[in-house]
């Protein structure tokens, strides 16, 4: 049996209630164990915080990606799940980017607030880290961009000659 050691107060786990963030009812709710392994969390970072960028996260995804939901609601789309969409792992595409974009957005906002936690170099191994907790909520925030990009059906890049 594996040994995963988690902070104080432990994760919670897939038979507790709290593990759910319900969304607006048109947008999917996030499953906090399922994000802590996709984005490859540990318990350092407590489910008190978690669950705070999470809903930020959620928030501003929402809000970014409003478009799309009015336009399924005037289509007669009740929820995200139900408009039509190419499946992947037996999973609409489009809950896949927006699961994507809400882990991105919160595992920015972690990773910037968890920069003063111990940024002292005296390894290789520090420096790795140190550059990954600058660097890292620079390519998270990228992705979620490209996430809601996708969801929204735009191009990655916008260029336009002055």
């Amino acid at each position: 049996m594996p040994f995963i050691a988690n902070a104080p107060g432990g994760q919670l786990g897939p038979s507790q209630p709290n593990n759910l963030i319900t969304n607006d009812g048109f947008f999917p709710d996030i499953d906090i164990a399922n994000m802590r392994d996709a984005i490859r969390l540990d318990g350092t970072v407590t489910d008190a915080r978690l669950i705070a960028a999470t809903v930020d996260a959620i928030i501003f995804v929402n809000n970014q990606v409003n478009e799309l939901k009015a336009a399924a609601q005037n289509a007669g789309h009740t929820s995200m799940a139900a408009i039509p969409a190419a499946q992947v792992n037996r999973q609409s595409v489009l809950i896949a980017h927006y699961l994507r974009a809400v882990y991105c957005t919160a595992k920015a906002d972690l990773i910037e607030r968890y920069k003063d936690y111990d940024t002292t170099a005296t390894t290789l191994d520090d420096k790795k880290l140190v550059s990954f907790l600058a660097n890292g909520p620079d390519e998270e925030r990228r992705n979620a961009q490209w996430a809601m990009s996708n969801l929204l059906g735009r191009h990655h890049v916008t260029v336009e000659l002055i």
